[in-house]
């Protein structure tokens, strides 16, 4: 197994490229472990507190199946203290082998991957306005990364890289709030360009502004930037949220993918 990616793992990929959308943009990146054959099999691991990312071939083998239990074993990922993001035959194949080392794992989150080719425009209005953060947003985004992430439950990061983060998404005009008629920030939306398709991400509305179709026109206002700046808009949610999907595919975001992310039972 290689340590490096090179264009036969974007190749091999690009059969999957919704779920594994994010995997093809850490293979750009630095990682604390990537494992490769180029054809196969892929092990990816950023950074804590972020899972482990494994993509197969369609129609795996048994044996396929087992390298990717014994290079994750070998390289401490089954360590009871990681998560893996994964399709549903390598999920099933990790819990039953991690179960015969007495590793109890389970499903954390079932995820649908959607793409948006043709934004279609909310029936339902809402009061206030679209706005792109600036540098005076910084403080009230590190807020809305900490609030998003407690709503999810997952991939919390201390408030100096949610900072950081904020910092990195202004200048890249990539970080947007809804704001309501008093001026209010009660919703956020970013994106982030990888090839041809852009990824939206930290969706979250203030719990007391649900319910008010914020949310869904500032996710609809995101993507028709991103359509216009040449991207596909696409994003993950979390597969048994049926509100939150519903409102995406009102406004044409379309399911192309589904995956899982699994952790030890004490974790989940």
């Amino acid at each position: 197994m290689d340590h490096f990616a090179n264009e036969r793992d974007f190749e091999v990929i690009a059969g999957d490229k919704y779920t594994f959308f994010v995997l093809g943009r850490l293979l750009k990146g630095q990682n604390t472990l990537l494992l490769t054959d180029h054809e196969r099999l892929i092990i990816c691991f950023s950074c804590d507190p972020f899972p482990v990312w494994i993509w197969n071939i369609e129609g795996a083998t048994e044996e396929d199946l087992a390298r990717a239990y014994e290079l994750c074993k070998e390289n401490g990922l089954m360590d009871g203290a990681h998560r893996f993001n994964v399709k549903y035959e390598m999920a099933e194949y990790l819990t039953k082998r991690a179960a015969e080392d007495g590793l109890n794992f389970t499903i954390e989150t079932n995820m649908f991957a959607y793409d948006n080719p043709a934004p279609i425009a909310p029936k339902d209005t809402c009061e206030g306005s679209l706005h792109c953060c600036t540098e005076e947003d910084t403080n009230a985004l590190v807020e809305f990364m900490d609030l998003f992430h407690h709503d999810i439950d997952t991939d919390y990061e201390t408030m100096e890289e949610y900072r950081k983060k904020a910092e990195v998404g202004i200048a890249n005009r990539g970080l947007y709030f809804w704001k309501d008629a008093t001026g209010r920030a009660v919703a956020s939306c970013s994106w982030n360009p990888n090839g041809d398709m852009a990824a939206i991400g930290l969706v979250y509305t203030r719990v007391e502004a649900r319910r008010k179709h914020f949310a869904e026109n500032l996710v609809y206002r995101v993507s028709m930037i991103v359509k216009e700046a040449g991207f596909t808009p696409m994003l993950y949610t979390d597969a048994d949220y049926v509100a939150s999907n519903a409102c995406y595919e009102k406004i044409g975001y379309i399911l192309r993918g589904k995956l899982c992310t699994i952790a030890p039972a004490d974790r989940a």
